[in-house]
């Protein structure tokens, strides 16, 4: 972690001051300041930047046909009724059927579609610098996420299946129910239970910077008592910080990247951003939009999974009823998350922005948080176009994260100037 003396009690009084707005600085030009940092971004590691986000453009294309191929080859092969006729022999409780049935259904879908995970999880990861592990570790973790997709599996496939039997006329609107009270009970022991799986999180060390965000952090009546630090740099390059959990386990993280490749402005408006989901209840609203989303979904699948059913009997699937048809539900539930992928991009890109408003407000760094964007350009296009931006984006680009802080250095900071940024790129 960088250490600095710098947050003396200046820094902690600029923090405590009330988020009031003062006289815009006349002479700050906010376009000349912005461009001042899009520009330190050219050649080479433009380039790769760029072709880097535009490849994952197709990318959601293609996981999406590979997903639909995934369980089209468990349907044509038959594989899915012969895991439901296994199950059936070996399991006569027909409750705790699709449970079991979960288990070889999740096994089958993540070695068909392998190839394809590791391309785009490794490999591709690997070719554009991004990625710290050797392919030993990666598919280590991969295997663990696999053993949580069992248990997820095991315990959704058994309520729904049930919803299904108990109310076959209605069931998608239970069943979208009863998937966002999944996603609540998720939420809430993903902290303790499984990001735990795949990274150590210790409390950050004691220091001038841990000081410099509780001070944030109390001037927002935010509790601060833990502030967490994951080792992400085992895994990635990736710069990162999230609010997760839900009620008593919501928690602030930063990764270990955040701490060792930027400065301590750019630390605090980072948790000031991350601060913001917190205060405005941004996980909470997500699960209910979602849960909107989750109704539209399965009043589709109820629709079309029945005359898929009857259409292709050589599939083995007896009705919506019969685990099997797992395999449908989840090839359209693919091709649904393919279709609504700029509504999604929408919801989260528009909480990802107004906690950069609230993050400007509470830490006060608007330079730090321009030269964040910037670094996340490593990874994200920094100037895309208006439409581009809302298809395709689920935060707002740098150029539109570093345009609203120099705005905001513009209306907030007496007598503004503009900086010489030094933000470096690898090539």
């Amino acid at each position: 972690m960088r250490k600095s003396m710098i947050w003396g009690a200046a820094g902690l009084a600029a923090v405590l001051l009330p988020t009031m707005a003062h006289a815009a600085s006349p002479a700050f030009d906010v376009e000349r300041a912005t461009r001042a940092y899009l520009d330190l971004l050219q050649g080479p590691a433009r380039a790769k930047s760029d072709a880097y986000f535009e490849g994952g453009y197709w990318l959601t294309l293609w996981g999406t046909l590979a997903s639909v191929v995934t369980y089209l080859i468990m349907l044509a092969t038959g594989m899915a009724a012969r895991f439901r006729d296994i199950t059936e022999r070996l399991i006569k409780r027909r409750w705790l059927q699709p449970a079991i049935f979960a288990v070889p259904f999740t096994i089958a879908g993540a070695l068909i579609i392998l190839p394809w995970t590791i391309y785009t999880g490794f490999f591709r990861e690997r070719q554009y610098g991004l990625m710290n592990q050797g392919f030993g570790a990666w598919l280590g973790e991969q295997a663990i996420g696999v053993g949580v997709g069992i248990v997820v599996n095991m315990i959704l496939f058994a309520v729904m299946f049930a919803v299904i039997r108990r109310f076959p006329r209605r069931w998608w609107l239970l069943g979208a129910a009863a998937m966002t009270g999944f996603v609540l009970i998720a939420a809430l022991v993903a902290p303790l239970f499984i990001m735990p799986l795949f990274n150590k999180y210790t409390e950050m060390p004691a220091g001038p910077l841990r000081d410099r965000i509780v001070a944030v952090a109390a001037a927002n009546h935010i509790p601060a008592d833990h502030i967490y630090v994951s080792d992400a740099s085992k895994q990635s390059k990736r710069i990162s910080a999230n609010v997760s959990g839900l009620g008593p386990t919501i928690r602030i993280t930063l990764n270990d990247n955040l701490l060792n490749r930027t400065g301590p402005d750019e630390v605090v408006a980072v948790m000031g951003h991350e601060m913001g989901h917190y205060v405005l209840n941004h996980v909470q609203k997500a699960i209910l939009a979602f849960a909107v989303i989750f109704l539209v979904v399965f009043f589709l699948i109820a629709r079309i999974a029945p005359a898929l059913v009857a259409r292709y009997p050589r599939w083995g699937v007896r009705d919506v009823a019969d685990p099997a048809a797992a395999a449908i539900f989840m090839l359209l539930a693919s091709v649904a998350g393919l279709i609504l992928t700029p509504v999604q991009n929408t919801l989260v890109r528009v909480q990802e922005s107004e906690a950069d408003a609230f993050g400007l407000d509470a830490a006060r760094e608007p330079d730090g948080f321009a030269k964040v964007a910037m670094r996340l350009s490593e990874y994200r296009k920094i100037e895309p176009g208006p439409a581009e931006e809302a298809l395709f984006f689920d935060h707002p680009s740098g150029a539109t994260r570093v345009r609203m802080s120099m705005q905001w250095k513009k209306d907030h900071v007496p007598g503004a100037t503009m900086i010489k940024p030094d933000v470096k790129f690898d090539q």
